[in-house]
């Protein structure tokens, strides 16, 4: 038997469906309760306002991508592979026919100073950067703050000509100049 979902796991998948494929601002939040099949109070008791819910589905996005890049980064074996590695989960992720963009820069698009997307954009965007500077670091880059931030620009610009221009071998562009770069570092 089945297990029930719960009203929360089903306005997290709605909003996940349509917040990726039309945007956060342009998806109301009838279309989301109407979708997930449940009834307004429920969105309200559980997350409080749609800004909540919006956190909430970045949060999701955030715990899958980083989810696959660890994944990713553990199964490889030096510190320059582990770096590597996170473009190569990037390229796996990239690669489903789904993919319409990065989901914080759609929805950092829509968004306003201060306010919850931008809060969980920053969150992702940190955890990626610390996430090179610390595997920048075991791999002995000379100053792996100023390679985290070279490495991530890459990781950005990535998803960025993947979607903008439909062009999948921006994957393995950049893969290539982050090693181009993680040598110059460390030699």
């Amino acid at each position: 038997m089945a297990a029930k979902v719960s009203a929360r796991e089903r306005l997290l998948a709605a909003a996940d469906e349509l917040f990726y494929a039309e945007g956060v601002r342009s998806v109301g939040i009838d279309r989301v309760i109407e979708h997930a099949g449940v009834a307004k109070a429920s969105l309200y008791n559980t997350f409080g306002s749609k800004d909540e819910l919006i956190h909430a589905y970045l949060k999701g996005r955030q715990d899958k991508m980083s989810g696959r890049i660890l994944a990713a980064v553990e199964a490889a074996g030096t510190p320059r592979e582990r770096i590597l590695a996170i473009f190569d989960a990037q390229a796996k992720a990239y690669a489903d026919s789904g993919f319409r963009g990065c989901a914080f820069h759609r929805a950092s698009a829509e968004s306003h100073p201060g306010d919850r997307v931008e809060q969980a954009t920053r969150e992702y965007r940190a955890w990626v950067r610390e996430l090179f500077a610390d595997l920048a670091g075991q791999a002995g880059a000379r100053d792996p703050a100023a390679l985290a931030h070279q490495l991530h620009l890459l990781y950005d610009g990535t998803g960025h000509a993947t979607r903008t221009d439909r062009d999948s071998s921006a994957t393995t562009a950049a893969r290539a100049a982050a090693a181009a770069l993680l040598t110059a570092a460390v030699s």
